[in-house]
């Protein structure tokens, strides 16, 4: 048996410098942290029954599912402010469809036509942005503004409330709740929609040319259109990729608590945001990680849960979110530097 030779050209690199160049790291490393400390503090509250880790999973899943479309989004260099907005009109839209007062479809064909919806929507916001020439940062924070007034106002004018209500009987006798409503393994339906989700982007991010795209497209868009790449596709795309995660979260949401309020999604699009910093997600481009967003969302849904364990005040919340994002930042700049000079 022959052993091959190695090339002399190539040079080795080591554990520690193959993980540096993984977006996750940081995220992996304040898991870990995060964890220890509140399985410490709230350890004997109920925070490591099981009970208390389905909480944190099922929060850590709604979040995930979003802030995985979004950190693709992050990685061809545009945000979705609007997402969190979307959450709600497709909620309401959802429930107003279904219900037996209002449009009394079947949930499968009202999910359908809400899906074709916030899919227009987020070609709405990718042509503007790129038409335009405008930030996406301000396109879609006049989207988020006039998603939200169009939702309650058309919801009270049509219900003459805020919230419609009375769809448990339907979810109830219908098949297709139960994708949204079920459990497996113990765990609720959203767990295993976050996992998917997570696994099929990350493996578009990584494994197709599209991801690869996706990342030319933000590191430098002109430069990746000279070589070929649909720039202007790929990032209306990923538009349309938000709106429809915004939409899995409102069925799951609304599947489970066979409601809809306008306020839902509230601040959801600044958590998924958080999240994908969190997970390593630059905020100028290029560079990112599904797994890390989602890893992102899964330290946040444990700070949440893990404050209520130990009887502090959920106000405190925002504040640790706050201290976490700056800590993240500047770690994954550190995590950054170290990785191009493993490059080099």
């Amino acid at each position: 048996m022959t052993v091959k030779a190695q090339d002399e050209r190539l040079r080795p690199i080591t554990l520690w410098q193959r993980l540096l160049l993984r977006p996750e790291l940081g995220s992996v490393a304040g898991l870990v942290v995060v964890f220890a400390f509140f399985a410490m503090v709230a350890g004997d509250s109920g925070f490591l029954s099981w009970a208390g880790t389905r909480n944190y999973l099922e929060v850590a899943a709604q979040l995930g599912i979003l802030a995985s479309a979004v950190a693709l989004l992050m990685i061809a260099g545009e945000f979705d402010l609007s997402v969190g907005s979307m959450i709600g009109v497709a909620a309401i839209g959802l429930a107003l469809l279904a219900h037996p007062s209002y449009g009394d479809l079947p949930l499968s064909l009202a999910l359908l036509i809400t899906l074709g919806f916030a899919l227009g929507i987020g070609y709405l916001n990718g042509f503007l942005v790129l038409r335009t020439g405008l930030p996406s940062f301000i396109v879609t924070l006049a989207m988020m503004f006039i998603l939200a007034g169009a939702n309650i106002g058309f919801t009270k004018l049509i219900t003459k409330l805020t919230i419609v209500s009375g769809l448990n009987d339907k979810i109830a006798q219908d098949p297709v709740a139960r994708l949204f409503t079920g459990e497996l393994l113990g765990l609720p339906a959203a767990v295993w929609w976050w996992l998917g989700v997570t696994a099929a982007l990350s493996f578009v991010l990584l494994r197709t040319p599209f991801g690869n795209w996706i990342f030319g497209a933000g590191g430098d868009a002109n430069a990746a259109r000279n070589v070929g790449v649909p720039v202007r596709r790929v990032k209306i795309t990923l538009f349309m990729l938000t709106a429809a995660a915004a939409t899995l979260l409102a069925t799951i949401q609304v599947m489970g608590l066979g409601s809809a309020n306008v306020l839902q999604g509230q601040g959801k699009e600044l958590e998924a945001i958080a999240a994908a910093v969190i997970g390593g997600c630059l905020l100028t481009g290029g560079y990112g990680s599904v797994v890390g967003a989602g890893i992102g969302a899964l330290i946040l849904a444990i700070v949440q849960q893990g404050i209520i364990y130990t009887n502090i005040d959920l106000d405190w919340f925002k504040v640790m979110v706050g201290g976490m994002i700056l800590g993240a930042v500047a770690l994954n700049n550190y995590l950054r530097r170290l990785s191009l000079q493993v490059r080099r």
